[in-house]
C-alpha cells in the first residue's frame, strides 16, 4: 500500500445541492484517496441506521461501487458530526448492554452495506452537554468494537473491519475529551479536525486553517499535530484535516481587510452551500474573479476579500505546503472535509476535476513531484513556489502579497467541524489589534458562545494577550515576527547549502526564500 494514507469524507447531503455543485459518489474518483468515509449515519434506539432512505438504497451502494474500480480502496461509514449532538452517544455509552446494541448494529449494518470499518465523529466526549465520564465510557465502547470486529474476523475469514475516529485540534478539547495513549493504541488511524480555528463567531479576521501560529498560539495545523503526537499517539495514526472550504467575514471598513481586520459577521452564503460563514472551494474561485487576494507567511495560507467580504482559505499552493509537512514531519496522511466542496466537475476553478484533492494525492501518494523544494520551514511572504505538475493539467499560481497585521495570540482555541453546513463552537477571545507602542488601541473581543462541559456552562475567558511586533525589513512591503515557534521535537533547516538542527524549536531569524521556489 501507500507510504501515506488519503482519508476523505462525503457528505451525504452533497447531492442535495443545486446544479452543479450537486455531487453523488458516482461522480468520485475511486483512485484519489486511499480512504473513503460516508458522513453520517445515525441512530435510534442505541443502533446505528442510515439517515436517509436515499443514504440505503442509492447513496451507499454507489459508494461501495466505487471498490469494484479500485480493489485497493477502503470505505468506512461514519456516525456523528456536529449537528448530530452529544444526547445519543451518551445515551449509548451508558450501559453495557447499550453499547452491545450498538456495536451488534454496526456489524450488520457495515457487512450489509460492504463497508470495511467504521469511523466515530463523537463531538465531543465531555463537552457539549456530555458528561465528563464519556471520555471513559467512549474509551471502553472502542476497546469494545475493536474486540467484536476482530472476533467477527475470525469468525466469518473477513478482514477485520477498521475502526477510526475524528478528534478535536485544540487542546482544551484534547485534554478533557480523549485519553490519547490508549486511542492511539486501539485506532487504527485518527484524523485530527486541523481547522475551524477562527471563523464568523470571532469579531477579527482570522485564517480557517494555518499551517503554523505565532509562539503559545495553539490555532495551527502544526500546533495541533504536535499536540496529539506529544501526548503519545503514534506519528503514522495522525492523519492532518485539510479542509476544501473556507471560512468568511463581514468587514467593518471595506479599507481595513487584512489579518485581524475588525468583522461583523459571517459574510454572504454562498450560491450552493447556502450557509453563511463558509464557501466551498468551488465558491471561492468564483469568488477570487474579482476579488482581491493576499498571502500569509508565516502561516502559509492565502484569504481574499472584495468590498466588505473576506475569507481565509485553502488553495492548491496551501495544500502543497501543508502536504510536505506531513511529510517532513512522518505522520500517517492527510484527512480531506469533504471530496463534494473541492471543483468536482472541474466546473469552477479551471484546473480540471478536484483540483485540491490531485495536489494531495500526487504529493502523498505517488513518488515525483515535478517542482522545486521549499526550504522546509523558511517564512516569507512572497514564496512563488511552483506546484506540483500535475499529469496532464494546469495549475496556475496565485497573486502573493505581503499584508497582515500585528496578531495577538490567544491560549485555547474552540473548534468545531463543518457538518451539514452547521453552526460553530467558538471561544472566548481577547485579540490586541494595532502597533505595539506606547498608546495602541486595544480591541477586545468576546465570543458569546461557551462551551458545556458536564450540563455547566463554562465561561472559558481568556484575558492573557501577547503583543507580537513585527519587523521590517528595508525596502520590503512584507513584514514578519521577530520569532516563530514552530512546535516540533527537532527540526533541520536546509538554506544554501548549510543544515542546521534544532530542538525546541525557536526559529529566530526570517529566510527570504528565491523566486520560484
Amino acid at each position: 500500500g501507500a507510504a501515506y494514507k488519503l482519508v476523505c469524507y462525503f457528505t451525504n447531503w452533497a447531492p442535495g445541492r443545486p446544479e452543479s455543485a450537486s455531487t453523488f459518489p458516482r461522480d468520485l474518483d475511486p483512485f484519489l484517496c486511499t480512504h473513503l468515509i460516508f458522513a453520517f449515519a445515525s441512530m435510534s434506539n442505541n443502533q446505528i441506521v442510515p439517515e436517509t432512505l436515499q443514504d440505503e438504497k442509492i447513496l451507499f451502494p454507489q459508494f461501495n461501487k466505487l471498490k469494484e474500480r479500485n480493489r485497493e480502496l477502503k470505505t468506512l461509514l461514519s456516525i456523528g458530526g456536529w449537528n448530530f449532538g452529544t444526547l445519543r452517544f451518551t445515551s449509548m455509552l451508558h450501559t453495557f448492554g447499550n453499547r452491545e446494541k450498538f456495536i451488534n448494529s454496526a456489524i450488520s449494518l457495515l457487512r450489509t452495506h460492504n463497508f470495511d470499518g467504521l469511523d466515530l465523529f463523537f463531538l465531543y466526549p465531555g463537552l457539549r452537554n456530555s458528561p465528563t465520564h464519556d471520555r471513559w465510557k467512549f474509551l471502553i465502547l472502542i476497546e469494545e468494537l475493536l474486540s467484536a470486529f476482530q472476533k467477527e474476523a475470525l469468525l466469518t475469514h473477513r478482514p477485520r473491519l477498521l475502526l477510526s475516529a475524528a478528534v478535536s485540534g485544540a487542546p482544551h478539547i484534547i485534554q478533557t475529551s480523549y485519553d490519547v495513549n490508549l486511542l492511539g493504541r486501539l485506532l487504527d488511524f485518527i484524523n485530527v479536525l486541523s481547522y475551524d480555528f477562527h471563523g464568523s463567531w470571532e469579531k477579527f479576521t482570522g485564517h480557517n486553517s494555518p499551517l503554523y501560529s505565532f509562539p503559545e498560539d495553539p490555532k495551527s495545523s502544526a500546533y495541533a499535530m504536535n499536540y496529539w503526537r506529544n501526548l503519545g499517539a503514534p506519528s503514522e495514526k495522525l492523519m492532518m484535516g485539510f479542509p476544501t472550504y473556507g471560512r468568511t467575514f463581514r468587514l467593518l471598513e471595506p479599507s481595513d481587510n487584512g489579518l485581524q481586520a475588525v468583522a461583523t459577521g459571517p459574510a454572504s452564503p454562498g450560491t450552493y452551500t447556502k450557509q453563511a460563514g463558509i464557501l466551498a472551494y468551488y465558491e471561492i474561485c468564483s469568488f477570487l474573479e474579482k476579488a482581491r487576494k493576499d498571502w500569509i507567511g508565516y502561516q502559509h495560507v492565502p484569504y481574499a476579500y472584495k468590498g466588505k467580504e473576506w475569507v481565509g482559505y485553502d488553495d492548491i499552493r496551501s495544500f502543497q505546503e501543508k502536504a510536505k509537512f506531513v511529510k517532513a514531519e512522518h505522520f500517517g496522511g492527510a484527512m480531506v472535509w469533504t471530496l463534494d466542496m473541492d471543483d468536482v466537475k472541474g466546473a469552477f476553478c479551471g484546473n480540471g476535476p478536484f483540483p485540491l484533492l490531485y495536489t494531495l494525492n500526487y504529493l502523498l501518494l505517488q513518488d515525483e513531484v515535478s517542482s522545486t523544494p521549499l526550504p522546509q520551514f523558511g517564512f516569507s511572504s512572497a514564496m512563488n513556489s511552483s506546484y506540483p505538475i500535475l499529469k496532464g493539467r494546469k495549475a496556475e499560481a496565485p497573486e502573493v502579497r505581503g499584508k497582515h497585521k500585528n496578531i495577538t495570540s490567544v491560549p485555547g482555541g474552540g473548534v468545531m467541524t463543518l457538518g451539514r453546513e452547521t453552526g460553530s463552537l467558538g471561544n472566548h477571545t481577547v485579540a490586541l489589534r494595532g502597533t505595539a507602542v506606547p498608546g495602541a488601541r486595544t480591541m477586545t473581543s468576546v465570543d458569546p458562545q461557551s462551551v458545556t462541559t458536564a450540563g455547566t456552562t463554562e465561561a472559558l475567558e481568556h484575558f492573557q494577550t501577547e503583543t507580537l511586533s513585527k519587523t521590517m525589513a528595508p525596502n520590503k512591503k512584507s513584514v514578519f515576527p521577530e520569532k516563530v515557534t514552530v512546535p516540533t521535537r527537532k527540526m533541520s533547516v536546509t538554506y544554501n547549502g548549510q543544515t542546521v538542527t534544532q530542538q525546541g524549536v525557536n526559529v529566530s531569524s526570517v529566510w527570504e526564500l528565491p523566486q520560484g521556489g
